[in-house]
Order: structure tokens, then sequence, then C-alpha cells
């Protein structure tokens, strides 16, 4: 009964001065930015590890995910925390802007740019003027060069 509270609320949040949305159901917990340690041989935009309270959780780095220019974090730059089907992963991202509720006809489909590009962005949300890409959380951390789950 609850995921029907939670139907259609996203997070959003920034980078540069594009806007982005994250199921809340997607998420446990938003978090400042922690220690990370580095793990040999992962992609660059797998920042590595950290302890969140005696759990153990990758984490990726938003920006590099999308082949933005990396940036200093800073007191605005934090990890959303996202349960996929098998575990808790970390997402940095610049900074977290508000939650809105999108309902189905505020969201398009993405377009279409050729075979596999993007498969993370599962639709385009419209809201007070602004476009909002609307990620998947489960194909964030496993499309492109990660592989399946």
């Amino acid at each position: 009964m609850a995921e029907d509270t939670l139907k259609g609320k996203y997070l959003i949040f920034s980078m540069d001065r594009e806007l982005y949305g994250i199921e809340i159901r997607c998420i446990t917990e938003i978090v400042g930015i922690q220690p990370i340690t580095k793990l040999p041989e992962t992609p660059n935009y797998i920042k590595g590890i950290t302890n969140l309270r005696g759990k153990i959780i990758p984490v990726m780095d938003a920006r590099l995910r999308f082949k933005k220019e990396p940036r200093e974090y800073n007191d605005r730059t934090c990890i959303i925390v996202l349960e996929t089907k098998k575990n808790l992963l970390g997402l940095i991202v610049d900074q977290v802007a508000e939650v809105i509720l999108l309902r189905d006809e505020d969201i398009a489909p993405p377009p279409e740019f050729g075979e596999g590009e993007h498969e993370y962005i599962k639709g385009i949300g419209k809201s007070d003027g602004d476009v909002k890409l609307l990620l998947d959380c489960y194909k964030l951390f496993t499309g492109g060069e990660t592989g399946g789950e």
C-alpha cells in the first residue's frame, strides 16, 4: 500500500544547468559526501566504496557517468543512496534540488539516438516549464561498461 504514496514522486538533482530525477521509491537516504576508498580496475565513474554505518556500498560519480567535466566536491555535494534489486549503491551528485510529483501525462519517452545510448534515461519529465531527465535507478549502475547484474 505504501507504494502508491510514492508513485510519481521524484527527487530532482542538478548538474551544471541540467535537472535529473530519480524515483523516490529507489532512494533509501541522502547523505553528505563520505570518505571513499578507490577500487582498482573499475570504470573511472566508479569512485570506489564507502562505509555507511557498517555497510560497504559502491559509489558512482554522476558527473563522470554522464561524461561531464569532473568537479571538486563541496558542501552541496551529496550521495543519494539507492536500493537496487540486490544491494545499496551510492550516487554522488552536485546538489539535490527538490521532490516533485509527476503524473504519467507529464512524462514523455526519451528520444531515440541510436543503439544503447542513454539506456539509463527512462523518460523526460515536464514540470514548471523545465525538462527533467528521469533516470532508471537499476540501469544506471548496470548499463554501459559495467555489464549486467
